[in-house]
C-alpha cells in the first residue's frame, strides 16, 4: 500500500484542543466538564466523541454541568445584539466582582438568570449585610454548639442536590438568624470554600471621617442629651446621604461608610 504524506497549514479546531490539554493535564478521565448549554450539540459532543476514540477504555467525564444563559431583561445577552455587559463595566460603575458572583449564585446553574441592575443592588444590599455580619462575628468570636453540624449538613444537601447554590444561600441566612448556632463563622467559612464570597479576607474599611461629619456628629450628640429625636433622626439622614451611616451603640455613636 502506498503511503501519501499529507502537509496540513492553519491549526487544530477548539474541538481537538480541548481534549488534548485536558487528557494531557488532568487525564484520561477526570469528574467533572463545565460549559454553557450552547456547547452541548456541537462542542462537547466532538470532545467526547474524539476522546472516547482515542482512549478507548472508559467514559472521558463522569458529570457534566451545563450553566444556563445570563439574560437581559429585554432578551439574551449578545454582542450582535448591542445588549452586551462585561464585569469591568459593573466594576467601573462601582460594583465589587464579588457581588456580582452572589447575584449568580441566587439562581440554579441550569436556569436563565435575567440581569438588571435592580436585581444586582438587591444582591448587594444582601452581601454587605452579609459582610457586616463576619465582621460582627470575627469581633465577638464564639463558642461551638449542637446545632453547628445540623447547618453544616443541610448546606451539603443543598450542594450535594445539582448544585443547588440558592437552596444553599438560604441555608446560611437561616443559620445566621438562629439564636442556638453559637459558631457561625467557622461554619461560614466552611460554606465559603465552596461559595467563594472571600469571608477570610472580610475586615472592617479604614477610612477617615471627614470635618463636615464630625460637626454634625457632634451636632447630632447635643441633640441625643436634648432627647430630640426628630432632629437627630435629621441629621442621621443628612450624614447618609453623605455617603455614611451612623450607629448607636452603648459607648456613643459609631460611623461607617454606607
Amino acid at each position: 500500500m502506498k503511503q501519501v504524506k499529507v502537509n496540513f497549514r492553519g491549526f487544530p479546531g477548539w474541538h481537538i484542543e480541548c481534549s488534548a490539554m485536558s487528557i494531557k493535564y488532568i487525564g484520561e478521565q477526570f469528574d467533572i466538564h463545565c460549559g454553557g448549554i450552547d456547547h452541548i450539540p456541537i462542542h462537547h459532543t466532538n470532545e467526547i466523541a474524539q476522546s472516547e476514540a482515542a482512549t478507548g477504555k472508559h467514559p472521558w467525564v463522569k458529570y457534566w454541568v451545563h450553566g444556563e444563559f445570563l439574560i437581559m431583561e429585554k432578551g439574551k445577552m449578545s454582542k450582535s445584539s448591542g445588549e452586551f455587559l462585561t464585569l469591568q463595566v459593573l466594576m467601573d460603575k462601582g460594583y465589587n466582582p464579588v457581588v456580582f458572583r452572589y447575584f449568580c449564585l441566587l439562581a440554579h446553574y441550569k436556569q436563565q438568570l435575567s440581569f438588571s441592575f435592580e436585581g444586582l443592588n438587591a444582591a448587594k444590599a444582601a452581601y454587605e449585610k452579609l459582610k457586616s455580619r463576619v465582621i460582627e462575628l470575627k469581633d465577638k468570636g464564639e463558642k461551638g454548639s449542637v446545632e453547628e453540624r445540623k447547618y453544616l449538613t443541610l448546606f451539603m444537601e443543598a450542594i450535594n442536590d445539582d448544585l443547588n447554590t440558592p437552596k444553599a444561600i438560604a441555608v446560611m441566612w437561616e443559620m445566621l438568624k438562629n439564636e442556638d448556632v453559637g459558631n457561625k463563622l467557622s461554619l461560614l467559612l466552611e460554606y465559603d470554600k465552596i461559595l467563594g464570597l472571600g469571608i477570610t479576607y472580610m475586615k472592617k474599611e479604614e477610612f477617615e471621617v471627614p470635618e463636615e461629619i464630625n460637626m454634625i456628629l457632634a451636632h447630632r450628640k447635643d441633640a441625643r442629651k436634648k432627647r430630640d429625636w426628630k432632629l437627630c433622626d435629621e441629621l442621621r439622614d443628612k450624614i447618609k446621604s453623605k455617603g455614611f451611616l451612623v450607629l448607636d451603640s452603648p459607648e456613643g455613636q459609631k460611623v461607617e461608610k454606607a
